[in-house]
């Protein structure tokens, strides 16, 4: 099945539908970039100096921070065990798939995608978060929406030159 890049919103649509919908348009890239990719290409890691940056890192990397922003920080509800660090290990251990088929780190993306629309469709946009983390200045749905869009968004370009790079496939196409 060939991954298709989710229409932009409409330009006239409300905060949320623009905010939701143009989260959802780079999220619909993620799987874009990721059609097609053997297991081999989508965990070579072709960076030297940045070894965790595979297309299944990154991936796992968005699904993991989709979780942390919206439960862990919004929601404030305890981990569910999801955490991949420990007090003394390595900051990005997200981002340790070796071992895990591209195909379930995009399910549990696009699983982790849809809990937090749930989320956010639950809830005002003006809703602080409740998590420890930022309690000092907790930021609303809004505010993680954007940050959620730019986070995605920037994924998405790594995603775009690693593609390049393993393939020579480049843009909207995967």
């Amino acid at each position: 099945m060939t991954a298709v890049v989710t229409p932009r919103p409409p330009g006239d649509s409300d905060e949320r539908t623009q905010l939701v919908g143009w989260l959802d348009v780079q999220r619909s890239i993620v799987r874009l970039k990721c059609d097609g990719l053997s297991e081999e290409d989508a965990h070579r890691k072709v960076l030297p100096g940045s070894p965790l940056m595979t297309m299944a890192g990154i991936v796992a990397h968005l699904r993991w921070v989709e979780y942390s922003w919206f439960h862990l920080n919004f929601l404030g509800v305890p981990d569910t065990g999801q955490t991949p660090w420990t007090e003394d290990g390595h900051p990005d251990a997200e981002m340790f798939v070796d071992d895990v088929p591209l195909a379930q780190l995009l399910d549990e993306y696009d699983e982790e995608c849809a809990r937090s629309n749930a989320i956010v469709a639950a809830h005002s946009l003006d809703q602080l978060e409740k998590g420890p983390v930022r309690a000092a200045n907790p930021g609303s749905a809004r505010y993680i929406l954007c940050h959620m869009i730019e986070e995605t968004a920037r994924h998405c370009g790594h995603l775009d030159i690693i593609r390049e790079l393993l393939d020579g496939r480049t843009g909207y196409t995967s």
